[in-house]
């Protein structure tokens, strides 16, 4: 008697790769994906092969995000001292013998390629807090939280001496949500929170004296101190340093409720509005789509957020649940930080706004995050019955 074996068809092999995918976080990701084409294209179209590029960025993006959920995070769990260890030890190679450009020293030459180390470490740095506080789960102690603060200054000293204050600020924000996650006391949260609102307190006090020319404020470069006294003050140098943040607000301002219709955005195609592709695309997209556009902008980068948050707390392992926990504040960051300083609610620094300004290695790490979220909820602890 002959035994016939059904062959099984495509989708037969593709369901149990697909399975477990969270619906809620894809429909966020779209919705994102999305908005980010328009604005491109509109804000990209005249701009070489920006737009194509940055379709083709997604799609890779998407490629890493399938291939990353695929893994569980017991396997993610593993990479993590391997990927802290590698990514500390090129910034230490930056230090020590890194390309510079404009006056940054941040990419490292391996004669194959140039890599931005720095880049790493938004990964690495939630994934190592996460594996620290497992290994110690039920058991922290103050030392603990010592050790984890010390992982964590290590590379944010590293990328702050580059310069790079936009990623450092990623870096320390993915890492502190780890350690706050993991049980960090109150009490030792509120005086840092206190103490930075006097400072912001005395900076306004004391702005026309701490922003006259010649004053040194030490702990920050020259280019820093420009920007904070631009926030503070951006028509003292309006054709100067001024001029991104006071294009930015007249394009979000001249956008009314509504906006002047895609394509119709005369502060972004009269080349009025600096760095329109990049992190400066919100003034574009807002200027284009207006209050009514923001908002739903908005109301997509809350729905992956709070999914995200969704899925940690539903984590199997204290290690998922931190990682994700930790990987959905990288995208907050993200968003608020490009939003707020574009906005003139916050200095300008080097963060884009996620799947919607151009930059491969930004999208590379936004798909590396997005799989490791998708792997947690794939993974997720079943429902209490």
């Amino acid at each position: 008697m002959a035994i016939v074996f059904e062959r099984p068809s495509l989708w037969q092999r593709i369901w149990p790769l697909l399975r477990g995918f969270d619906l809620l976080l894809l429909l966020a990701v779209l919705l994102l994906a999305g908005a980010g084409l328009l604005a491109m294209y509109s804000s990209g179209f005249d701009h070489g092969t920006r737009f194509a590029d940055h379709g083709r960025n997604m799609l890779l993006a998407a490629g890493i995000l399938f291939v990353v959920a695929q893994v569980p995070p017991q396997r993610l769990m593993r990479l993590a001292v391997p990927l802290y260890l590698a990514g500390v030890a090129l910034l230490v190679a930056v230090a020590l013998f890194g390309l510079s450009k404009k006056g940054a020293q941040r990419w490292l030459d391996l004669r194959v390629l140039v890599v931005q180390p720095s880049e790493l470490l938004k990964i690495a740095m939630p994934l190592m807090l996460a594996w620290w506080f497992h290994r110690r789960e039920g058991q922290t102690r103050a030392l603990d939280f010592i050790v984890a603060f010390v992982l964590l200054a290590v590379p944010v000293a590293l990328i702050v001496r580059q310069p790079d204050l936009g990623t450092a600020i990623l870096v320390l924000a993915a890492g502190l949500a780890v350690i706050f996650f993991a049980g960090l006391p109150w009490k030792l949260v509120l005086p840092p929170i206190a103490l930075g609102l006097v400072a912001v307190g005395l900076l306004l006090a004391f702005e026309t004296e701490l922003c006259a020319d010649g004053v040194d404020w030490l702990v920050l470069h020259e280019y820093q101190r420009q920007r904070v006294c631009t926030l503070l003050d951006p028509t003292r140098d309006p054709l100067g340093k001024g001029f991104h943040v006071l294009q930015g607000m007249i394009a979000i301002g001249s956008g009314g409720l509504h906006g002047k219709g895609f394509m119709q955005g005369t502060q972004t195609h009269l080349e009025f509005i600096p760095e329109r592709t990049t992190d400066f695309i919100f003034a574009a997209f807002s200027e284009e789509f207006g209050l009514v556009g923001n908002l739903l902008l908005i109301a997509g980068f809350i729905l992956l957020i709070f999914r995200g948050l969704m899925i940690a707390a539903e984590g199997p392992t204290l290690f998922a649940r931190l990682l994700a926990a930790g990987l959905s504040t990288i995208f907050f960051t993200y968003a608020f930080v490009n939003m707020a300083m574009v906005s003139g609610i916050l200095p300008v620094v080097g963060v884009p706004l996620p799947f919607i300004s151009y930059g491969g290695t930004a999208l590379v790490t936004l798909g590396l995050a997005l799989g490791m979220l998708m792997s947690v909820a794939r993974a997720r602890r079943p429902a209490p019955r």
